[in-house]
């Protein structure tokens, strides 16, 4: 049986032996991955360690204040939040295809990063790999390998939770002392919201988006229904439709709800939710979000759908 106890005290002792006297960085997003990690090398060598929280501006209302405020305020990182959303939002203008899209974000996202790494003198990149995403993709063996970054330089890579598996993970959290929002945070994609807004990004549909998921994760979880589901969230289509407001023809957005359970995301189905919620949360963006006029909800599960729209 795991042991999160036994896991943070070997792991605490394993990172040093890895890391030595060297500065180390990570890219943390408040996601409870890279939370952990963060956190657990943090303990191992203290401020050596820089968590670097990118604001690419595609983030939901609020996190990057929230992000902040938990791990330099509360636990007392070495943290540095860069503000890069007009970087990210410049490379993204006039782009509708999903994949450039999420090739722009990573390819900037490195960018970033590497400027702040050769600025800090890092040498080692703690990432928050856990065991489904190595598995997934190339499964690789190594506890820890080489990655060179565009610019040329070159990281050793340090993964602590590379064996552990999503709810092993949660422990692990909760045994750190994580605050529970960080420890059941739902899966939240690395583009951001840009993988709910379908066709071109803009400052419009970007407000819109980070709105009415704010509306979604409120009332969820108000509801308390947050804990049953894998992921909830709102996307903004690229079309509009027709619609009354006050009497008065009104030509806006839709904005689709989504609604999943699932256990490792490699397949998801959508559940029957109680309908005073979705007219809830249907009601309150269209009356909160004026340049919304119609929510849609999509019951497709995975497959054939992804859980995210892009």
């Amino acid at each position: 049986m795991f042991d999160p106890k036994k896991f943070i005290e070997e792991s605490i002792k394993e990172i040093r032996e890895q890391i030595g006297n060297r500065k180390a960085i990570i890219a943390l997003s408040g996601g409870v991955d890279s939370s952990v990690a963060a956190v657990l090398t943090h303990k191992a060598i203290g401020d050596r360690l820089l968590a670097v929280f990118v604001d690419t501006g595609l983030m939901r209302k609020g996190e990057p204040e929230e992000v902040t405020k938990i791990f330099r305020d509360q636990l007392g990182l070495n943290f540095k939040c860069i503000d890069a959303k007009d970087r990210f939002l410049n490379a993204l203008k006039g782009v509708t295809d999903p994949e450039e899209k999420r090739k722009i974000i990573g390819r900037v996202f490195i960018e970033v990063f590497e400027e702040v790494a050769r600025e800090n003198g890092e040498e080692v990149l703690v990432q928050g790999t856990i065991a489904p995403d190595w598995i997934e993709s190339e499964g690789k063996i190594k506890t820890h390998h080489n990655i060179a970054l565009p610019g040329g330089m070159v990281l050793e890579v340090v993964e602590p939770l590379r064996d552990l598996y999503k709810d092993e993970v949660r422990l692990v959290a909760k045994e750190l002392g994580l605050p529970d929002k960080i420890v059941h945070r739902q899966p939240f994609p690395g583009p951001g919201l840009a993988v709910r807004i379908l066709g071109e990004i803009t400052e419009e549909k970007l407000n819109i988006c980070r709105e009415a998921n704010a509306i979604v994760e409120e009332e969820i979880e108000k509801a308390g229904l947050d804990k049953e589901l894998w992921q909830y969230f709102a996307a903004v289509l690229d079309t509009k439709a027709t619609g009354v407001k006050g009497d008065i023809r009104d030509y806006n957005w839709i904005v689709a709800l989504r609604f999943v359970k699932s256990i490792d995301a490699m397949t998801a189905h959508v559940p029957e939710l109680p309908w005073d919620v979705l007219k809830r949360i249907s009601k309150r963006i269209t009356s909160e979000i004026p340049n919304v006029a119609r929510v849609v909800l999509d019951i497709t599960d995975k497959p054939p759908a992804t859980i995210e729209f892009e």
